[in-house]
């Protein structure tokens, strides 16, 4: 009797890859690590061998929201070859290996160290290096781009302009920002005083912090003691996601003990849905997958849900208006329950662009944050499976299927 090929809950992970680093420069001076999942050969069929994949996570996250579930895992065992990039000041590529780099090679660190970039930083000069970076170690003229969220609009906007993606894969990526949601209407518009009160509210700390400083120098000069260093300013540089992630893990871990609050904690669902989730899982990613991320960044996301774009200020280059440009094999994916990327804020990107081969999918009882590590990533993984495979079928000629909704 034949024996059937394995699933994937048949394998072990560390079975089927090979992970190394590699370093990519970007054009202004920062350097960017990309983690390699190099898929190992099995006994079993794996239809993708060998077929390069770029994965690029969304705001304030790292690789660990590729890698907290099973994701991964399920591409790994149709073959993918899978490099995750790191934007930077995110996880490998964090600003103390800027300086690590810096020294090693004596020039100096990027001039925007200080959480001084913005979400054109990504788009101009992370997303072109990592790209070539790909292209170069796989020796490949095109290769294939998955993003999730925020790395799913750099790829939108990025599909618009260049002719590097095979195909192209967005997971919770909206087009127009804002759109159907009225609580993030509501904070764009509360951003900009939001951040004024912050400002003034650090600029009052300073100051009491500076005349402290002063009264305890005179004190010290009188009694003839060395003063103490003044105390550096406390500014509004970056978003402290990282931080707040923390205290929700250890919340969680309280919750879970108690009945009540874990019934409570399970109901909110306004970004993630617990129960679709495992719980080892979410503590791993709350505590290990959020980054700080630059207040410039935060701002330009407010602004584009403010004034209903997707701009790229330092070039004028608008998203939007490149959609139409698409051509490539699409797959767009995002949570029914998502406030963020949802029929209404992806309905301009699936009726803008021109691929023939274009999926447009809700995935049912999901948000935002579980459709990279919850229960029905599988799905998910099987719509980029066959996303691939129609690019290779098809890597010859123009492609003639019809769209699939």
């Amino acid at each position: 009797m034949a024996v059937a090929d394995p699933t994937v809950d048949d394998v072990e992970f560390r079975a089927l890859y090979a992970k190394t680093k590699y370093v990519v420069e970007t054009a202004d001076g920062w350097s960017l690590c990309i983690t390699r999942y190099r898929p190992t050969p099995q006994s079993f069929p794996q239809p993708l061998f060998g077929e390069p994949m770029l994965l690029v996570h969304g705001f304030s996250q790292n690789r660990h929201a590729w890698t907290s579930g099973e994701f991964v895992k399920n591409l790994l065992f149709f073959g993918l070859d899978i490099h995750i990039l790191e934007l930077r000041g995110h996880g490998k590529s964090s600003v103390a290996f800027q300086l690590e780099r810096a020294a090693k090679f004596n020039r100096p660190p990027p001039s925007d160290l200080e959480w001084a970039w913005d979400i054109d930083s990504y788009f101009l000069y992370d997303l072109p290096a990592a790209v070539a970076g790909v292209k170069r170690i796989t020796r490949r003229d095109r290769i294939f781009y998955c993003g999730h969220s925020m790395g799913g609009i750099l790829g939108y906007g990025y599909a618009g302009i260049h002719d590097d993606f095979e195909g192209l894969v967005t997971i919770g990526a909206p087009g127009e920002l804002g759109k159907g949601s009225l609580p993030l209407k509501l904070l764009a518009f509360a951003g900009p005083g939001i951040g004024t009160a912050v400002d003034a509210t650090l600029g009052t700390v300073n100051a009491q912090r500076g005349a402290a400083h002063l009264v305890r120098s005179l004190a010290q000069k009188v009694r003839k003691v060395a003063s103490e260093e003044k105390p550096a300013a406390l500014n509004f540089r970056y978003v402290p996601v990282d931080a707040w992630l923390k205290t929700a893990a250890d919340a969680l871990d309280y919750a879970e003990r108690s009945p009540v609050l874990g019934a409570v904690a399970s109901r909110i669902n306004w970004l993630a849905r617990f129960d679709r989730m495992a719980s080892s899982d979410i503590r791993w990613l709350l505590r290990e997958g959020g980054e700080r991320e630059p207040r410039l960044v935060a701002e330009q996301f407010l602004r584009w849900i403010r004034s209903n774009e997707v701009v790229c200020y330092r070039t004028g280059y608008d998203f939007q208006r490149g959609f139409h440009k698409i051509r490539i094999p699409m797959a767009i994916v995002f949570g029914d329950q998502d406030p963020l990327a949802n029929v209404s804020s992806t309905a301009s990107v699936y009726r803008s662009a021109k691929s023939e081969y274009l999926l447009w999918r809700p995935v049912k009882g999901n948000s935002h944050i579980e459709l990279t590590m919850g229960h029905d990533i599988r799905q998910i993984c099987y719509d980029i499976k066959n996303l691939v495979e129609y690019a290779r079928q098809h890597r010859h000629r123009s492609p003639s299927l019809p769209r699939i909704q």
